[in-house]
């Protein structure tokens, strides 16, 4: 059976087992993508500019920390492929050289050691990206980039009408940019909002506040910004550890 007959047969079966939510659709895309590719992880986002990445979905849990570590981490091959729109082949060697605070996290937190970066193609390119991530510290060197290539291309069919994401109004964003995931990482943008107004930053400063906090506290951005919109914690920590490190 070809690459294109067994992820249709894996979507078939992850649309039986799951409910049929079109919310849901690209975790079913990624659960597929991680069944016929020899890869630990498989994780869909969207970009709409320099630090404004949402994830979509992931194939697992441990595959959704590790996008949120690389967003905490500000940096890493997922980033790199986005703005370059170019895959990325990141061992844990290179991660190691180029990301050292992300391969830090990655690797302490998770059991994946590298990772394959890719952008959707056509109707998605420039908007969307796939990362296959891999436990085999040289795993992302050794997958198939034509076959990698083949499946993304598969997954953008099925996401359906996009394009340029700005052209977007609200009632016309496709229903799969309101998943799970990505509504969490709404509660980051947020969260940011009230950095900014409560410190009188602008926003890559206020970002980059709490980015530097969540490293210091062994947290990711998304569960200090949760804290942060539900009042748990005041904007001005932020500042103050800042501060003290100086």
């Amino acid at each position: 059976m070809d690459t294109t007959s067994r992820f249709a047969e894996a979507l078939d079966a992850e649309s039986t087992a799951r409910s049929g939510d079109p919310d849901l659709l690209p975790d079913r895309l990624a659960r597929a993508a991680a069944a016929v590719l020899p890869v630990d992880g498989v994780g869909l986002s969207i970009h709409r500019g320099p630090d404004l990445r949402t994830p979509l979905a992931a194939s697992s849990a441990v595959a959704s920390l590790a996008e949120s570590l690389q967003f905490t981490a500000g940096a890493g091959p997922c980033l790199l492929a986005a703005e370059t729109r170019y895959p990325v082949f990141a061992t844990e060697g290179s991660m190691a050289r180029r990301w050292p605070i992300f391969h830090d996290l990655l690797v302490t937190r998770t059991p994946l050691r590298s990772v394959l970066a890719l952008c959707l193609p056509d109707p998605l390119r420039g908007v969307a990206g796939m990362d296959l991530f891999s436990t085999d510290p040289d795993g992302a060197a050794m997958i198939d980039v034509f076959q990698a290539r083949l499946v993304a291309g598969l997954v953008a069919e099925r996401l359906g009408p996009a394009g340029d994401w700005s052209p977007w109004p609200a009632v016309e964003e496709p229903v799969w940019v309101r998943t799970p995931a990505a509504r969490r990482r709404s509660r980051l943008w947020t969260a940011v909002g009230l950095v900014m107004a409560a410190l009188h930053v602008p926003f890559p400063d206020a970002l980059g506040l709490l980015r530097a906090h969540a490293y210091a506290t062994d947290r990711t951005a998304d569960d200090l910004a949760a804290d942060l919109v539900a009042r748990r914690i005041d904007p001005e920590e932020l500042r103050e550890d800042a501060d003290s490190d100086r």
